[in-house]
């Protein structure tokens, strides 16, 4: 079978995109004379797919992997930029890497390092420029199209930056040129990691009499249904987003006379991302939200994540007291920005 022009040969593993940090396995042209190995790896940044070749970008230099030779493919986290647990490794710019994959923006547009996000005006976050590393030009050049590229799209232009915990845009060169265009910063969100095992120990085996927790890998009616019962979401934008992740699966906490609660663990980067956790006002001071927490981190550790993250409100004082008691420590904080 002749592999079609531009594309990949047939049969073969699906890729990330370039950018992604992976581990490409594939086969040898020849048995190695030492050990006999048919397969070896290659772990970098993937730089380049196309139909003949990925292109790995590893510590000593780029590998030119040809594609036919390709077994598996499998997404990695980045690389620990300190010591410590993993999920306290990464640094405050990798780690604001890792989450976008957890709540994609179905569109989205690289500014040098800065990613533009929208989704229809769905969540702070995936409508928002995350402004980590280098724009390849000026603050205010790179500010200049990245508001075009919203007025473009009928949204208003908002930037999300990060640092560490208690930090002030009004210290940040680019918060300070946001502030004096008009820019206005909402409360400021916490980024928090946990260990998956960690969080199993943590919280009880077995939900409250009388709840059952049910997963899913597709979003059905009646999860986005209790979604949109808490919140606004449109349609086409929600879906987009909620399905977005290269894996995702929605829990639903319900007895016999419904749903009680909903949340979602996307799987990007080799983390897990715990987003859209609700429980019904009448079932609140149940357990509901521990035990939909811990099948979310169960779920993952099927997976083989070790690592989990989440964002909350610094102000939302029950959640960040949940997710406390569940082992997560706040990593770093963010602070969006949003011009009227």
């Amino acid at each position: 079978m002749s592999t079609p022009e531009g594309g990949p040969p047939p049969h073969s593993p699906a890729v990330p995109p370039v950018g992604t940090r992976v581990v490409v396995r594939h086969r040898l042209p020849a048995p190695d004379p030492r050990t006999g190995a048919t397969l070896t790896d290659v772990v970098g940044d993937l730089v380049l797919a196309d139909a003949a070749h990925l292109l790995v970008r590893t510590r000593r230099g780029e590998v030119a992997v040809p594609r036919p030779s390709v077994t598996v493919v499998k997404e990695v986290p980045p690389r620990p930029s300190r010591r410590g647990a993993p999920h306290l490794a990464l640094s405050v710019e990798d780690l604001e890497r890792v989450m976008v994959g957890a709540w994609p923006a179905p569109e989205t547009e690289h500014l040098g390092d800065w990613l533009l996000r929208a989704a229809g005006g769905f969540t702070h976050r995936a409508n928002s420029v995350l402004a980590v590393g280098n724009p390849g030009t000026t603050l205010e050049a790179a500010l200049d199209a990245a508001e075009d590229w919203y007025a473009a799209r009928g949204l208003a232009p908002m930037l999300t930056l990060a640092g560490p915990a208690g930090f002030r845009t009004s210290e940040d060169a680019l918060g300070r040129l946001l502030i004096a265009r008009g820019y206005a910063p909402r409360v400021a969100t916490s980024a928090l990691t946990a260990g998956v095992d960690g969080v199993l120990a943590a919280l009880p085996a077995r939900p409250s009499p009388g709840v059952s927790v049910a997963t899913s890998t597709s979003l059905s009616d009646s999860w986005f249904a209790a979604y949109r019962g808490y919140r606004e979401a449109p349609e086409g934008p929600a879906r987009a987003v909620l399905t977005g992740s290269p894996d995702q699966v929605f829990a639903s906490a319900e007895d016999d006379e419904g749903v009680l609660g909903v949340g979602r663990l996307g799987v990007a980067s080799a983390w897990g991302g715990v987003a859209a956790m609700f429980v019904e006002p009448r079932a609140r001071r149940r357990g509901v939200a521990s035990a939909l927490l811990r099948r979310l981190a169960a779920e993952a550790a099927d997976r083989g994540v070790r690592s989990l993250h989440l964002q909350t409100d610094t102000d939302n004082t029950a959640a960040q007291s949940l997710y406390r008691r569940a082992g997560f420590v706040v990593h770093h904080e963010y602070t969006t920005l949003r011009r009227p």
